[in-house]
């Protein structure tokens, strides 16, 4: 962020000032709206339609105009807007027209991160949410009174995030249109480097330049935590200092005795025992992000005991291997992978489950990620004994690429596509028995066929 950005930000978020915010129902909107109005701000915002977010916020004494509005950012001293607010968005168009400053989220959460002494970001391709939920339970069960802001819903939390008192905030840190390089990380994580948001990156080139930009952002008091497994991570990060977790022996903080399903296992930091983990999530990929978390801790000073009680009491994150419940008797998880690698590494995790039968209800996210990696999905999307897919989601985008579920359907023998989320929901209401999983996965609105087969009467 250029420093005459971070100039007239922290002169427009003074006690006092009143900030509007575009698209306040957001994810990381929300309790963006929140920190400011406990910082002194008088706090308004609009979004399209009403939601439990909205009235969150209302609840809190925080205006909200559903709709935007021209009319709306009277008597604001800035805008923050979420990145999904264009510049023909009225309320923008107004205030450029005005004179106002107008910022964007990140902006806004990068100057903030300022006023913490410790500022831990966690970035990745994969494994995110679930990392920074790791962090959030462990930090809680320390005492450290965190703020918090996660891509995701964490039921320790009963949201997505969390206005503390501490001195530490914990943010899901996105890689996508460079936003993380508006952070102020004081630690900065990373998981682990792939190829993901072609429809903004070039390559994989373009990828590892960005999340190196991101590992320079922290001060030379501060610290790079990264996964030393991950090829991509350490080219990426060649010739910077910085410590290292992971599955193998060779780095700072890995696991000894680790048990057949992944769950139990020693951590061992600097050579010694530091915790001993029973985790509660499945798979290798989910020993890897505690493993992460762990390294963060220690780092922290944190009790390794206390780690072992927080995570031990992490059950995932939302729409992260989330139990929706029953239909004829098989059981039912959603999953928010929307890339191959986290698909393949979730299809492992649920493998060692013991189930007879796995059902994979898929909806591919994006005409751009599916064209790009169709080859990389053909190959996963293999795996499962059942595969129904349903169309793209087609979420920020439309399809300049002409490409369809349709068209991975025909490289799969043996898998059924449908065009709507109800017939979905039908055919996997016709062939769900005793012993079999389904599983409902991707980043759109596939998760609301777990919910509509679990509520149907059996």
């Amino acid at each position: 962020m250029q420093p005459k950005t971070v100039k007239k930000l922290r002169a427009c978020l003074q006690p006092g000032k009143r900030v509007h915010l575009v698209g306040i129902g957001g994810v990381s909107m929300r309790p963006l709206a929140l920190v400011l109005r406990d910082r002194g701000m008088e706090i308004t915002g609009s979004d399209m339609n009403a939601s439990v977010s909205t009235e969150e916020l209302q609840s809190h004494g925080i205006t909200v105009y559903i709709g935007h509005n021209a009319n709306n950012i009277r008597g604001a001293s800035c805008i923050i807007r979420t990145a999904a607010a264009h510049n023909d968005n009225p309320e923008i168009a107004a205030a450029r027209a005005a004179g106002i400053p107008v910022f964007e989220r990140a902006e806004a959460w990068g100057v903030l991160m300022q006023e913490y002494k410790n500022a831990i970001c966690v970035s990745g391709t994969h494994g995110k949410t679930t990392t920074t939920s790791m962090l959030t339970h462990i930090f809680m069960e320390a005492g450290r009174d965190p703020t918090v802001m996660i891509g995701g819903f964490l039921p320790l939390l009963h949201a997505g995030h969390r206005v503390g008192n501490g001195n530490t905030i914990i943010a899901e840190s996105c890689e996508y249109c460079n936003s993380f390089h508006n952070f102020s990380p004081t630690v900065a994580v990373i998981n682990n480097i792939e190829e993901d948001h072609l429809d903004f990156f070039k390559d994989l080139g373009e990828i590892k330049a960005s999340f190196r930009h991101f590992a320079e952002l922290v001060p030379e008091n501060g610290l790079v935590i990264a996964n030393g497994d991950d090829k991509n991570t350490v080219d990426a990060l060649q010739g910077l200092r910085y410590r290292t977790f992971g599955l193998g022996a060779q780095n700072d903080v890995h696991p000894e005795d680790v048990s057949a399903d992944w769950r139990q296992c020693t951590v061992i930091c600097d050579g010694a025992p530091y915790c001993s983990l029973s985790l509660a999530v499945y798979g290798e990929y989910n020993l890897v992000n505690a493993l992460g978390a762990c390294a963060v801790a220690h780092d922290m000073g944190i009790d390794g005991a206390c780690v072992s009680r927080a995570l031990a009491e992490f059950h995932g994150a939302g729409r992260r291997m989330q139990f929706k419940g029953q239909c004829n008797g098989a059981d039912v998880y959603d999953d928010y992978a929307h890339h191959p690698h986290e698909v393949a590494s979730l299809l492992k995790a649920v493998r060692s489950m013991g189930y007879e039968r796995l059902i994979l209800a898929f909806q591919p996210h994006t005409y751009t990620r599916t064209k790009a990696l169709f080859h990389q999905f053909v190959e996963v999307l293999r795996e499962p004994d059942v595969l129904v897919l349903s169309e793209i989601y087609a979420a920020r985008e439309r399809n300049t690429v002409n490409i369809h579920s349709s068209d991975l359907a025909e490289k799969i023998p043996g898998s059924v596509c449908f065009d709507t989320l109800p017939e979905v929901s039908e055919y996997l209401r016709s062939i769900a028995k005793p012993g079999d999983v389904i599983l409902t996965v991707g980043a759109g609105d596939i998760y609301t066929v777990g919910e509509t087969i679990c509520k149907t009467k059996e």
